[in-house]
């Protein structure tokens, strides 16, 4: 089915966030910091309220009092710290955007500036063990010994890999539209979760969550940059109650690269040991990441490493430091992204010192046994996603692919690499409605961040009520509907399908018991999933995939093209297959970009992004991907949840920069271990390109192996 607000979105009719208009709305510009560490001195606000139509200036001196929720990006003006350049520390309240920027250029901020560091080392006082995250995601874990095992093993990898921040850059900023109402606060917001951001709001201005509501009928994507509430929200709330009249806020593309998260870099140590055979006999993921000042975020880049492969020995940790830098937080397949690029080139390494296929390394490394938990896996078609992708991209053919397509101008490689993504299901409640014509109404307070959940969530009622699609409706996007767990994890359609499949069976059930009879006004039911989800896991649940990548090395420039992408994925059972490719597409075309171009950049003497727009900071387009395909294998896995499917919205992105700098290295015969693989890097360990010789000329041959040795 194709996407039910399709229409509304390519016609404008689809109502975003910055689209809401309220009457005497007011408008709030923030002023940044300008220093990365210390404490404000003193405001200076006279000249901005010596404009005409300036309503307020909101800052620590002055700003109502809020409670504590933990993170300390939300306590808005509530100290004179600072803990990272652009934090807010003042915000201008006026009659429109366009003067409230003016205004905000005028207030004066005294600073009280102290040193910072903002440079993410593997040493270093500030580096820790951050705390743990639950049972399935301890700091660290080892089994066996794997530092006896590795230096005794016959082949051994040890190698170092860099990612870069990575920084969301969603097509719609984020924004917020507060008011209150004889102390009832409304908020439009742009949030991947409107119960969680209702939650949050209640505790910081000290009220009922049944006194606050959340709207967010049509989300611009988010990528994880709105799943947590934002500052924004906060300062329009607060606003609100300071003038006492609806306020608008919507945040520059530049200020997005401080105050609303992006992906933490990692420096990630992978020691490799394995029999003659390919076969692991120890693994050791080693991860540091960074942190800010004033909120907990740990990637967890190891994680993945713990139930991908199996092998006697196995270590891995995570290791974080504190620094005078912008919060970290969830970028799609958080965790997963960043450590299987390093995982996944790490056995592709291993698979060239063995002398193996790196696709015949994987599949002698599977297993039907989760590693870390000791549990089965509720299903694991690695093996079918790594044998289906190699038949259809011509992998047998690999090396006389490269052979025939590299010339004068141009190198030509093939890469593989594994990818995985865990299963999550949250509690959430859903509500269905049907009336005496036959018509049902879904209402859940799910955000569709443009995955198509109003169609699948039609979908599964349907399918559930054995009724064609057309007659139901899925009502989403409002905290006034029942609670859902936020769009994150890849767990939508898993947590909140759960919900409607459970409220239309007891409708069915209720409609049943009534004899087939619906009264004048309607029967509704609503169902809450805490109960079935509390128990502990039987399986170990977790999508798979593979992609394959080619790829071209320019031999004058060193730039680097994709011109063909395949992704092989076993996602349980496929609901809408339309938005199913969508997505994994996306997340695909994501992996390129973070493989070619994305690299945020962090000025070390004053302690901010030098990358803060889409000029700055390059992501992939249509251009530099011209031929994608995914496709799914035929998978169903009733243990993750009642339709028999997965979650799709991460997975995509997961191996595909690893896929591509594997490619890379059988183009070159070079190993690339930091992303992005740009001209520069290429051009600092090959060396300046070479023109192409005369017509006729041999191309000049790449190395038959790595000079670097692992």
């Amino acid at each position: 089915m194709p996407r039910r607000e399709a229409g509304e979105k390519v016609t404008g009719r689809a109502r975003y966030t910055g689209d809401v208009r309220m009457p005497r709305a007011a408008y709030v510009a923030v002023v940044p910091a300008t220093v990365a560490h210390g404490r404000v001195r003193a405001v200076r606000p006279q000249r901005a309220l010596a404009l005409p139509g300036v309503t307020a200036v909101i800052y620590f001196a002055n700003c109502p009092r809020l409670r504590r929720t933990g993170d300390g990006e939300l306590s808005l003006f509530q100290s004179p710290g600072i803990a990272y350049r652009g934090q807010f520390v003042a915000a201008v309240v006026a009659e429109s955007p366009l003067l409230a920027r003016e205004a905000a250029l005028r207030v004066g901020v005294e600073y009280a500036a102290r040193p910072h560091e903002v440079h993410l080392a593997t040493e270093g006082p500030s580096l820790h063990p951050p705390p743990e995250h639950g049972p399935w995601f301890p700091t660290d874990c080892v089994h066996g010994d794997p530092e006896a095992a590795l230096p005794c093993s016959d082949v051994r990898v040890d190698a170092v890999y860099r990612t870069p921040p990575y920084h969301h850059h969603v097509l719609e900023p984020h924004a917020s539209l507060a008011y209150w109402n004889d102390g009832f606060l409304t908020v439009h917001d742009t949030t991947q979760g409107p119960s969680g951001t209702r939650d949050v709001l209640a505790r910081l201005f000290g009220i009922r969550p049944d006194r606050v509501r959340v709207v967010a009928h049509h989300i611009g994507a988010g990528f994880g940059s709105k799943a947590a509430p934002r500052a924004q929200v906060v300062l329009a709330a607060l606003a609100a109650r300071v003038v006492r009249r609806p306020v608008v806020t919507a945040l520059s593309r530049e200020q997005l690269s401080a105050v609303v998260g992006y992906r933490t870099p990692t420096i990630q140590r992978i020691r490799l040991g394995a029999g003659t055979d390919g076969r692991l006999v120890a693994v050791s993921h080693a991860a540091f990441e960074q942190t800010s000042m004033i909120r907990d975020f740990s990637e967890c880049s190891a994680a993945p490493t713990r139930t991908m492969y199996a092998a006697p020995h196995r270590m891995t940790s995570h290791r974080r430091a504190r620094l005078h830098v912008p919060s970290p937080t969830w970028l799609r397949a958080p965790g997963e992204c960043p450590g299987m690029f390093a995982l996944e080139s790490a056995m592709d390494e291993l698979a060239e010192a063995c002398a193996l296929d790196p696709v015949e390394l994987r599949l002698r490394n599977d297993t039907p046994v989760d590693p870390h938990s000791g549990r089965p896996f509720s299903s694991r078609n690695l093996a079918a996603c790594l044998r289906l992708g190699a038949e259809r991209f011509g992998w047998a053919e690999r090396d006389r692919l490269r052979a025939r397509r590299s010339d004068r101008r141009q190198l030509v490689g093939l890469g593989v690499a594994a990818s995985t993504f865990p299963q999550y299901r949250f509690p959430s409640r859903a509500t269905v409605h049907a009336d005496p014509h036959g018509r049902y109404v879904v209402r859940i307070a799910a955000a569709d961040v443009g995955t198509g959940a109003r169609t699948v969530l039609a979908q599964i009622a349907a399918d559930t009520l054995r009724v064609p699609p057309d007659r139901v409706t899925a009502e989403l996007g409002d905290s006034a509907y029942p609670s859902a767990s936020w769009a994150g994890r890849s767990s939508g359609t898993t947590s909140w399908g759960t919900a409607v499949v459970r409220a239309c069976e007891a409708l069915r059930t209720e409609i049943g018991r009534r004899g087939g009879d619906v009264p004048p006004g309607g029967v509704e039911v609503s169902w809450d999933t805490s109960d079935e989800l509390a128990p502990p896991r039987a399986f170990s649940q977790h999508a798979f995939g593979a992609q394959f990548a080619e790829v071209t090395v320019d031999r004058a420039t060193r730039e680097v093209r994709v011109p063909r992408l395949l992704g092989v994925f076993a996602v349980g059972r496929v609901i809408n297959p339309a938005t199913v490719r969508s997505q994994l597409i996306g997340g695909m075309v994501m992996g390129v970009s973070m493989a070619l171009c994305e690299e945020g950049v962090m000025d070390p003497a004053h302690g901010h992004f030098l990358t803060r727009d889409l000029a700055a900071y390059r992501v992939a387009t249509y251009a530099d991907v011209p031929h994608v395909e995914a496709v799914c294998v035929d998978e169903e896995d009733f243990h993750t949840s009642p339709m028999g499917a997965k979650g799709v919205g991460e997975i995509g992105i997961v191996g595909t920069a690893a896929a591509i700098a594997n490619a890379v290295h059988h183009a070159t015969g070079h190993r690339f271990r930091e992303l992005p693989l740009s001209p520069r890097r290429l051009v600092e360990v090959m060396g300046p390109g070479v023109r192409a010789g005369p017509p006729g000329a041999p191309p000049e041959a790449p190395p038959s192996r790595s000079p670097e040795q692992p």
